[in-house]
C-alpha cells in the first residue's frame, strides 16, 4: 500500500513538474539568425529568460512530411529544391509564416502561411524521426491576391474554450477553427470598432495591422498590433475595444511576436529589429526588457498554451464552489437590488430606493475583488425614485462578478453577486 502510494505520489510530482516547465516554454517562428528575415524556422524558447532552447524545423536543413488531410498525399524534402522552398505549396512554411497558435491539449502548432490559404500544423506528439506537417485546404480559408497584404493572416491564438482564432491584417476576416484530425474553418465576419475607440481603428493600417493575439481564461481575445497597440475581442459580438498603447519599448520595435508567461505577462518579441525579448503587465501596458534575452532570432510570431488571468479564474471558479449559498436572482421589485440578473446587455440597475441621500459609489468587480469600474452618484430624498443605471464600460467577459455599493463613510450598503452572459 505505501509502495503504491509512493509511486502515485511520485507520478503527480513528475506530471507537476513537467507542466510547470512546459508553461515556460513557447514557439518562436525565426530566421536563421544574424539579421536574416526569412520567418520559415520553428524553435523552442524559454519565456522566463528568452532564450532560444531548441530547434525543431530549420529552413533547407530539416528533412519533414507535408500530409494533405483531404487528398491524403504526403510529400516530403524531396519534392522540393532549396531554390524553391519560399514559394512551393509542397513546403511547410513557405511564404513565410507570421500567425501561429500552440495547442496544448493535442500538442499541435497550428500556423498558416502568409501568402498561401491553408491552415497547417506541426504534430510535436512525435518525439523521434522527421517533423510531421499537416495541411488543409480550405476555400473559408481563401486569401484572394496573393500580393494583397490586407487578407494575409499574422494573429493566431488558441481561445480558453478550444477553438483556434485567426485575424487577417485588415481585421475583415476573423476566423474561428476546431483543432481535431480534420480541423473545421469559420469566418465569423469582420471586427467591429467599439464606439468608445476614440478615432483608433482595429482596421488601421499604420496603427492596428500585424502583430499577434493572445487569449485570456475569461475568454476574450488580445489583439497586440505591430504598431504596440492593444485592441481586446469579444468573440461572440467581434467587437474590438481599444485597451491601450504599449509603453518603455524602443521606438523601432515592431510587436510582432506575443505568448503569456507562467506568470501572467505577455511576452513580446520583433521581427524586424533584434531588440531581445520584453515583459509587458496587461495592467498598464508597459513593458521591460528580459536581461539576456536572445538578440540573434528575431521572431515574427510566437505561441504557448498559456491564458492571461489563469489565477483570477481559477479564484472565480473557487468562489463559485465554496460560496453556493451567495444569491443570484432574477430580479422582482422589493427582493433584489440589483438587475436583471443575469445580465444580459451591456447595463444593470441598482435600487438605492430605501437608503438615505447623499453620496453613493457603485463598484464592479470580479470575484477576487479586482475593480473593474466604479461609478459615483447623489441620491435625494424628493426625487422618489433611487433606482441607477449602470452602463458597463469595456464589458468584460462572461461569468461572476459582485456589484458593491458604498456609501459616503465607505460602508457596504450593497453586496449582490450579478451573472454577466
Amino acid at each position: 500500500m505505501n509502495f503504491k502510494l509512493l509511486l502515485t505520489t511520485g507520478l503527480i510530482f513528475t506530471l507537476l513538474n513537467a507542466s510547470a516547465q512546459n508553461s515556460d516554454v513557447a514557439y518562436a517562428i525565426t530566421g536563421d539568425g544574424n539579421n536574416d528575415f526569412t520567418w520559415m524556422n520553428i524553435r523552442q524558447v524559454q519565456l522566463s529568460t528568452g532564450k532560444i532552447t531548441n530547434t525543431i524545423f530549420e529552413r533547407s536543413k530539416t528533412n519533414y512530411s507535408l500530409t494533405d488531410v483531404q487528398s491524403k498525399k504526403t510529400v516530403d524534402q524531396s519534392s522540393v529544391t532549396d531554390g524553391n522552398v519560399f514559394g512551393s505549396r509542397d513546403y511547410p512554411t513557405s511564404t513565410f509564416v507570421a500567425a501561429a497558435a500552440y495547442d496544448a491539449r493535442s500538442n499541435k502548432l497550428f500556423f498558416t502561411p502568409m501568402r498561401v490559404g491553408e491552415l497547417r500544423w506541426l504534430d510535436l506528439n512525435a518525439k523521434k524521426g522527421a517533423p510531421s506537417f499537416y495541411t488543409l485546404r480550405s476555400e473559408v480559408f481563401a486569401i484572394g491576391t496573393a500580393t494583397d497584404e490586407a487578407n494575409h493572416i499574422t494573429r493566431m491564438v488558441i481561445g480558453a474554450d478550444g477553438y483556434g482564432y485567426a485575424i487577417t491584417n485588415d481585421g475583415n476576416n476573423f476566423y474561428r477553427f476546431t483543432t481535431g484530425k480534420k480541423p473545421v474553418i469559420t469566418n465569423l465576419g469582420n471586427l467591429i470598432d467599439a464606439a468608445e475607440n476614440n478615432g483608433v481603428s482595429v482596421h488601421n493600417k499604420c496603427s492596428s495591422w500585424g502583430g499577434d493575439m493572445v487569449a485570456d481564461a475569461f475568454g476574450k481575445l488580445y489583439v497586440i498590433s505591430a504598431n504596440k497597440n492593444v485592441f481586446v475581442i469579444d468573440i461572440e459580438s467581434r467587437i474590438a475595444t481599444f485597451k491601450g498603447t504599449i509603453t518603455g519599448l524602443p521606438g523601432v520595435y515592431t510587436t510582432n511576436g506575443a505568448a503569456v508567461s507562467k506568470d501572467g505577462f505577455i511576452i513580446v518579441t520583433s521581427a524586424n529589429y533584434f531588440e531581445g525579448y520584453y515583459r509587458v503587465k496587461l495592467d498598464d501596458l508597459s513593458a521591460v526588457k528580459i536581461p539576456d534575452s536572445d538578440n540573434k532570432y528575431n521572431a515574427s510570431d510566437l505561441a504557448n498554451g498559456n491564458l492571461l488571468m489563469e489565477k483570477e479564474s481559477a479564484l472565480t471558479k473557487k468562489f463559485e464552489l465554496t460560496a453556493p449559498n451567495l444569491r443570484v436572482a432574477t430580479y422582482t421589485s422589493g427582493e433584489a437590488r440589483v438587475f436583471p440578473n443575469p445580465v444580459t446587455t451591456s447595463s444593470f440597475y441598482v435600487s438605492l430606493n430605501d437608503h438615505k441621500e447623499g453620496k453613493y459609489t457603485i463598484i464592479l468587480s470580479d470575484v477576487a475583488g479586482r475593480t473593474i469600474q466604479t461609478k459615483t452618484i447623489n441620491v435625494a430624498v424628493n426625487k422618489g425614485n433611487h433606482t441607477q443605471h449602470v452602463n458597463i464600460i469595456n464589458r468584460p467577459a462572461k461569468g461572476v462578478y459582485m456589484v458593491k455599493v458604498m456609501n459616503a463613510l465607505s460602508q457596504v450598503v450593497i453586496t449582490e453577486k450579478i451573472v454577466l452572459e
